[in-house]
């Protein structure tokens, strides 16, 4: 597919096969993310493979909770819509930029997954969850020290309803703009 193919047809996916992708995949999806331009290029965003299931249910009852639901394996909704990997995305505070450049590297992570063949969807809350006990425990975990502040998360995986994705709604008018 052309870069274009791949922006255009690109969908968020909600349900995923149980089955991990190969580190590879991963590894060449996170490493667009690494890639995504960044304030005065700073490379503020540091990426988060979460995959074992004990911190990904983890993450998904607090994703749960602040949204004011429950979520507990095997009952209700799961807010990560039972992805076999989280990416998750967080940035350091001392650039101003932070939120920006994660959300870039989020952008791209999607398109080299959708090229790659697999489903994401980008999900909300991370910056909550970093604001919780939980941050601290997850910053304390990966050795990281400093402010961070959460992005987003990237559900992903191989999508479990066949492709192509649905049309896309066409694109509104009045937004785009020279003067």
């Amino acid at each position: 597919m052309t870069l274009d193919e791949i922006i255009k047809s690109r969908r968020s996916c909600r349900k995923f096969k149980p089955e991990t992708p190969p580190r590879e995949m991963v590894d060449a999806i996170i490493e667009a993310g690494l890639w995504a331009a960044s304030g005065r290029g700073l490379q503020s965003p540091a990426i988060i493979a979460v995959t074992n299931p004990s911190w990904r249910e983890e993450i998904s009852a607090l994703n749960a909770k602040i949204m004011g639901k429950d979520y507990e394996k095997g009952h209700g909704p799961d807010p990560l819509f039972n992805a076999p990997v989280y990416l998750m995305v967080i940035a350091s505070t001392r650039n101003a930029t932070a939120a920006y450049d994660g959300s870039l590297a989020l952008g791209n992570m999607m398109l080299k997954a959708h090229e790659l063949g697999l489903g994401t969807c980008w999900i909300h809350r991370a910056k909550q969850e970093m604001e919780t006990p939980f941050g601290a425990k997850l910053l304390a975990r990966l050795g990281l020290e400093g402010e961070w502040e959460g992005v987003g998360h990237l559900a992903l995986g191989y999508p479990a309803e066949a492709l192509p994705p649905p049309e896309a709604k066409p694109r509104l008018p009045n937004r785009a703009f020279y003067i």
